[in-house]
């Protein structure tokens, strides 16, 4: 009595097929390659580094100019501007305290932004990149003990800032630890930088002197930290 009701069929054609580049692994890839450029570009043509000589806009001031100042560090980190250069910055615009605040604000937000664009839109290609001996180990380590790997690599810098997101941000390491010791572990350098930027007007005064000092041993501890882990990593590895 009733006709039988054909079987639906997949979808097909070309707006499937469509859909289906767009969505894909390398075309999420392009797309965070394309909003890395767009961030460089910004920054070049915008010169952030001229508030250094010419110093904050006056109609800003107070809480308002570094919560401004702490977006604006996060937006520069996601364009791989150098984090010692806007520590500085902070230091010489608002002095320690405050510019202590707004550097380690900056700071977690520009981790956190880099994280989650390496996480959506470069994850699957980027893994399929990353296929070294060495990488496959350091994926390892951070989804197994990524709190504490990551707390190392923002307490003694060894790797630069926007590479050891994009690399945790390839790993299984969820966002809440990873940003948690970003926040911790980068502490103690940019409180470093940021003391020798408000103190960068009396250069031989005991407290630039200490943070100098401060700066050069935690680069040596991070070189001597990061040369250990590749050598291990490369040893805990198994061979092919």
């Amino acid at each position: 009595m009733f006709d039988p009701v054909p079987a639906a069929r997949p979808a097909t054609g070309p707006a499937l097929r469509l859909s289906r580049a767009l969505l894909s692994p390398w075309s999420r890839f392009s797309l965070l390659v394309a909003v890395l450029l767009a961030a460089a570009s910004t920054m070049l043509l915008f010169e952030p580094q001229r508030l250094l000589a010419s110093g904050w806009p006056p109609q800003l001031t107070g809480g308002t100019a570094a919560m401004l100042f702490g977006l604006a560090y996060g937006a520069l980190t996601v364009a791989f501007v150098p984090r010692p250069l806007l520590n500085i910055a902070a230091g010489a615009l608002f002095g320690a305290q405050t510019g202590l605040a707004a550097a380690l604000a900056g700071t977690v937000l520009g981790a956190g932004v880099s994280f989650m664009l390496g996480r959506v839109l470069g994850q699957d290609a980027l893994r399929t990149l990353l296929r070294g001996r060495l990488l496959t180990a350091a994926d390892g380590v951070l989804s197994r003990h990524g709190f504490r790997s990551v707390l190392a690599l923002r307490l003694f810098p060894g790797i630069p800032f926007a590479a050891a997101n994009y690399c945790a941000a390839t790993s299984r390491m969820s966002a809440p630890p990873f940003l948690l010791a970003t926040g911790l572990g980068s502490i103690p350098n940019t409180a470093a930088y940021v003391i020798a930027g408000s103190e960068a007007a009396s250069p031989t005064s005991p407290v630039f002197l200490a943070a100098m000092g401060f700066i050069v041993l935690s680069a040596i501890g991070g070189a001597l930290v990061a040369w250990r882990k590749r050598h291990r990593l490369g040893r805990d590895t198994p061979k092919d």
